[in-house]
This record gives C-alpha cells, structure tokens and sequence, in this order.
C-alpha cells in the first residue's frame, strides 16, 4: 500500500504579510533589507516636515526603532510604507512641538467634503513639471506652499500613495486629503501661470 503524499499549501506568501511575520519575529535581517529600501524616502519625507537634515536623520533612526518596538501592530494587509510613514509623521510632529513649541502646521479654513476628485486621466500639473525644466522652480514653490497641501502633494506624487493610505498617513478623512491635494494644486497651477514667487494659499 503506497503512502498518501501530503498535500502542502503552496500559495506564497505576500510581501506584506513577511514583512509582518518578520516584524513580528523582530527579525534583524528584515529590518536590515527595510531599512535599506525604504532609508532614502523616509528621510527625504522627514525633511520636508522638518526642514532640517539633522532632524530629519534623527527622527529616521528614532521611525526603525519604532517599527521593531511597534512590528506586532503591522497586519500585513496594507502596504508597509503608508505604515511607516505615519509613524515618522508622528514623531516628527511630536518632535517640533517639544523643539519650537509650535505646532507645524498653518491653521487653514475648515475643508469641505464636497471638493471634487482630481481626474484620473493624464499627468497632474504637479508630475509634469517634476519631469520637466521646471522642477527647480517646483521645489522652490513647494517650500512656501501651505505645510497641509504640500505634505499631500508629496505623498501622492513623490511617494506614489492612493488616497486612503494619505489618509492612513495623515488621520485625515480621505474626504480631506482630496481636498488638500485639489487646493494644493491648484495653488502651485495659479503661481506657474502668474510666474510669481508665492502660491495664492
């Protein structure tokens, strides 16, 4: 009589869900390889939050021990970037309260739900000029833009995010983040067609 051979489960394993498992098994050599994918993109966010390199290096190193304290709370059903973004955010916010005794942001007018979705079709006003001449003069327009609109901007045309993990990122409704990124464009279309230095926020 032949043995039955075992059936074995050969789905494989999503990324997300290794990164989890890894993090859950603080495995070193997982965060190690994180680390080294995500590094560039972690300080480069933090330091249009902050505007200082040295904060940005600092609070970068602050977001990995986080993530090894904080892995078991990682599901593995999301991306792992909107994830650690929110922790840098969070850290970082924290650290310029206590550094400024300020709170970064601006206070703007309350946002309503109903500002229309940005359309799908076709490169933003803001992925254009990011490929063209004119991305010195995005870079600049982007630092006196409003901390609100600039953060979501960056977030869904820098760092690739859809809008509910912006929304993840930020605690914000996805009804808020739309608005921010529709306000903030149309800010930076407004300054390029006047040629000015400064954005109508």
């Amino acid at each position: 009589m032949s043995a039955v051979p075992m059936t074995l489960n050969t789905t494989p394993e999503s990324e997300t869900a290794k990164i989890a498992r890894g993090l859950r098994e603080r495995d070193r050599e997982l965060l190690a390889d994180l680390v080294e994918r995500f590094q560039h993109r972690l300080v480069r966010y933090l330091l249009y939050l902050t505007g200082r390199r040295d904060y940005a290096e600092d609070l970068a190193q602050e977001t990995w021990v986080r993530v090894l304290q904080r892995g078991s709370q990682y599901n593995g059903r999301q991306r792992f970037d909107p994830w650690l973004f929110a922790i840098a955010r969070n850290l970082a916010l924290d650290y310029l309260r206590k550094k400024q005794n300020t709170v970064p942001t601006v206070s703007l007018p309350e946002e309503r739900d109903e500002t229309p979705l940005l359309p799908s079709s076709g490169p933003s006003p803001f992925e254009a000029t990011a490929r063209s001449q004119d991305a010195i003069r995005l870079a600049g327009q982007l630092q006196i833009l409003s901390p609100l609109y600039r953060e979501a901007l960056l977030l869904r045309f820098q760092e690739d995010l859809s809008l509910a993990e912006i929304a993840q990122v930020l605690g914000a409704p996805i009804t808020t983040v739309t608005s921010r990124i529709y306000r903030g464009l149309a800010a930076l279309r407004s300054a390029f067609e006047e040629g000015g230095d400064s954005p109508g926020v």
